[in-house]
């Protein structure tokens, strides 16, 4: 029987609200039978029918009108003659309705420069007399909002309206509150400094955006008299400055003052301003950020400085929530860490972040949880209050992505290192792909997220999430076709210049979301700043150059190298610009090449093609003997040429045999940073070397992956020895440390990758899974990995185990596309969807490569 499973509508299974007038439907089937595969489709929305032959980028070409409720009728057709029928629903916005609401504010406040504002609490009481039909509103902000009507929290998110580059385009948020309306109302919208105004960055900016927090706000009242009202921010309403949240601020924390009481404030009438820009104000089309995991604490002990300490046994990003017995005016302070040193929380780590709550007591019990800010933790320290008196947990909050992928082995550190990959990943997908959520940063490094983005997409549906960011990535490329280090571009200082990597985002990102996702619609969107940066690069490399080779070498302007590589520090890792920027260089053509073919632009694949050939031919003979040993030997300088395929084949095998001699030479320890550590593991087990691959993925002595695992680490760190091997000599703990580093990095957490694509084996083919294939590479003494993988037509599932020398595995096939799955002897077949169990004897030892 045939069946639809899922209707996404700009990538949303449900609650969609959008101003795009050509919005994007996909779908995904179900089939008991094997082999089965969509033949066509119809899609009906009203009036407007389209027959359709792929599953995915069904894109409305028909009218749509301002907040209005559209159904979607999909009836497929499959192989089998079976036929399935579904229906789902989205929700137009505004649309190109005009705002008639004013901007307000409170023009007599200038806040403190580098210190966050103080919270402005706006209130409209208005009457309703007659029957209400429908009533909703649409509300933005310069800042971050909250809104309360009569006693009801709207605002189910944090941080509303987002982060975007403010200056080109900002999302409002759609409440339908027909259901919270009485005769007499009162509404309340507290705003805070956030993005836009409030305190940011590591050299401490503050009203960025504009000089303080400013509302809009319109209220739509459809009667069913058939009469219709609006209400709208104007001079009508009122503001203060004296409500309950008398601070806010991303890295210094929140102060709430519950004993305040708005009925008794002065409140003064709103300001009216105007902006001084005209970003294009639109419906959200990212993820809300919201509460998602309630973590409790595994231990409470009281901390050497008095305070009482709550053990969460999770680094996390998040906020606490309190159920307190408290007295009139009794103050309790929170202070936030993720990690300990000597006995108390270590707050080095945090730089000049406070990370403290302030909560002031009324009477009797109470409810507390921040709304203004988040914190990056594992520990509390709480004082001001006994603990008979005090309940707490906490909320993990992150953007609201649905998790889509699973890995398991055999081996529980290996598992724990996917655990912390995934906690890493939700901590720095707070609106934003961040770097880290602790300290006074939390900033869009491009570079973390172009070696994080395939592991991530694995991990979760990030098409809106990184559909946002790439929209930001557009906007603020440079004049002359730079990426920004960071993106939004707020506060930052830096030059927009291309740098390797880093800048690579515009086309790493989009690609790894693309063979996750299949949408050529993205690609599509992304493909102008894609070749406007590679022909700023072209420009960078043959500056100052006049061979043919060197005008292919990358060294110009500004390189990040190696970075957070073990050995040496910044200027070291810098200095081995040249050969990671050339590599990514030839890679980032390679993939332009398939980009360009994928969307039909012959002419440019055929450039890029030949581009890459051209660069990959000047890195060798520049960079190595011409017989696959590098002149400037160090193991990324091997790791990128070999896994990009930048080479022949039989001299890709030397400079594996290199890195391998290498590796050894390190005694089975890497040495790569940023840019090289994504793909170490490939470049080995991809060119005989399995063996090595897994003595590397199994080391435990720093610097590796599993020394983080066996030293207290529940996300990823920035740098390998975050906690140093000589701890014990500072009289520190094994899970203590005194180091600046972050505690919460995921960019060494895209060892993920490798757990899917070779572990598991689950590798895409073509976009979207289309085609994939199921190979895995045995080794590390696994006896069994299962994962799965749920993609635009269904969820991918296998799992292979090893018992008594025969190999078995079970796998799932998605309706409608297809599988080659390769045995551990090298045997290869093909599948159409459906359900399958294949084995074989296998020779024991491809499975035992001991330490």
């Amino acid at each position: 029987m045939l069946k639809i499973d899922e209707i996404r509508i700009e990538n949303l299974i449900e609650g969609c609200i959008t101003d795009n007038c050509n919005p994007v439907f996909s779908f995904s089937l179900l089939s008991e039978k094997q082999d089965t595969y969509l033949v066509k489709a119809v899609v009906k929305v009203g009036d407007w029918q389209q027959t359709v032959y792929s599953q995915k980028d069904i894109i409305y070409t028909g009218v749509l009108i301002p907040f209005t409720m559209y159904i979607v009728d999909i009836t497929a057709y499959d192989n089998h003659g079976e036929i399935a029928v579904k229906t789902a629903y989205f929700q137009t916005g505004r649309m190109k309705t005009i705002w008639d609401a004013k901007w307000i504010t409170k023009t007599s406040y200038t806040p403190e420069k580098k210190k966050s504002p103080i919270p402005m609490t706006f209130e409209k009481k208005f009457k309703s007399s007659k029957q209400i039909k429908r009533a909703y509103m649409t509300v933005t902000a310069m800042g971050i909002f909250e809104i309360n009507l009569n006693g009801n929290v709207l605002t189910q998110e944090y941080f509303a309206p987002g982060f975007t580059s403010y200056k080109h385009t900002l999302q409002y948020v759609f409440y339908d509150i027909t259901d919270y309306i009485n005769l007499e109302n009162k509404l309340i919208a507290v705003v805070g400094g956030g993005w836009a105004v409030g305190r940011f960055t590591y050299s401490s900016k503050s009203q960025i955006t504009t000089k303080r927090q400013m509302l809009l706000a319109e209220m739509f009242f459809e009667y069913a008299d058939g009469s219709f009202e609006k209400i709208v921010t104007d001079e009508t309403w009122k503001v203060t400055l004296n409500g309950n949240y008398r601070f806010g601020d991303f890295y210094d924390g929140e102060t709430f003052d519950s004993t305040i009481k708005l009925d008794s404030v002065s409140w003064e009438s709103a300001d009216t301003a105007k902006l001084k820009f005209k970003p294009k104000i639109t419906a959200r089309y990212g993820c809300p950020v919201k509460a998602h995991e309630t973590l409790l604490p595994v231990n409470v002990f009281v901390a050497i400085n008095g305070e009482v300490v709550y053990d969460f046994g999770q680094n996390f990003a998040g906020v606490i929530h309190l159920k307190i017995n408290g007295r009139e005016n009794q103050k309790i302070v929170i202070r936030h860490a993720e990690i300990l040193c000597k006995g108390n929380l270590s707050v080095k780590s945090l730089r000049t972040a406070k990370a403290t709550v302030t909560y002031i007591c009324s009477q009797g019990e109470q409810i507390y949880s921040p709304k203004l800010t988040y914190m990056g933790f594992r520990y509390v320290g709480i004082r001001g209050i006994e603990r008979k008196d005090i309940n707490v947990s906490a909320f993990a909050i992150y953007s609201d992505i649905e998790a889509i992928g699973a890995f398991e082995c055999s081996n529980p550190l290996i598992n724990k290192l996917q655990s912390n990959i995934v906690w890493s990943s939700k901590s720095n997908f707070v609106d934003i792909p961040t770097d880290c959520p602790q300290r006074d940063e939390r900033q869009g490094w491009t570079g973390d997220i172009s070696v994080f983005s395939r592991t991530a997409c694995y991990n979760f549906d990030l098409s809106r999430f990184l559909g946002k960011w790439l929209a930001d990535v557009r906007y603020e490329q440079g004049k002359l076709g730079g990426i920004p280090f960071i993106v939004p571009r707020h506060g930052d200082i830096w030059p927009v210049i291309p740098t390797a990597c880093w800048s690579d985002c515009c086309i790493l990102v989009p690609w790894a979301e693309y063979l996750a996702r299949g949408s050529k619609t993205l690609l599509k969107k992304q493909y102008p700043v894609m070749k406007k940066y590679l022909k700023a690069v072209k420009f960078w490399a043959s500056l100052f150059s006049f061979s043919k080779d060197q005008k292919k070498i990358w060294k110009y302007l500004f390189q990040f190298g190696d970075w957070c590589a073990p050995d040496g520090y910044i200027k070291d890792w810098m200095k081995k610009g040249k050969w990671i920027a050339t590599a990514y260089y030839a890679n980032s053509c390679n993939i332009m090449a398939k980009i360009s073919d994928i969307l039909g632009y012959a002419k440019d694949k055929e450039y890029y093609n030949k581009l890459s050939t051209e660069i990959c031919t000047a890195y060798i003979n520049v960079f190595t003997n011409g017989d696959g040993k590098l002149d400037n030997e160090f193991q990324t300088a091997y790791v990128l040429p070999i896994y990009f395929n930048m080479t022949d084949e039989s001299t890709k095998l030397r400079m594996a045999n290199n890195l391998e001699r290498l590796v050894k030479e390190r005694d089975y320890h890497l040495s790569t940073g940023f840019t090289g550590t994504p793909y170490l593991l490939f470049a080995l087990s991809d060119n005989n070397k399995v063996d090595v691959a897994y003595k590397l993925l199994m080391q435990d002595t720093c610097p590796s992956w599993i020394y983080q695992v066996k030293h207290g680490a529940t996300t990823f760190w920035e740098q390998w020895c975050a906690v140093s091997p000589d701890n014990e000599e500072k009289g520190l703990t094994y899970d203590e440390s005194d180091s600046e580093a972050s505690f919460n990095h995921y960019a060494y957490g895209a060892v993920g990758d490798f757990l899917y694509r070779r572990i598991a084996g689950i590798e895409a083919t073509s976009g979207g899974y289309e085609t994939f294939s199921i190979k895995p590479v045995i080794g590390g003494n696994l006896i069994y990995a299962k994962s799965s993988q749920k993609t635009p037509y269904g969820t991918i599932t296998s799992k292979w185990e090893i018992s008594n020398d025969i190999f078995s595995i079970d796998f799932t096939v998605p309706v409608s596309t297809k599988c080659t799955i390769t045995l551990p002897s090298g045997k290869t077949a093909n599948f159409g969807s459906g359900k399958y169990t294949l084995s074989e004897k296998i020779n024991n030892e491809l499975q035992r490569n001991e330490l």
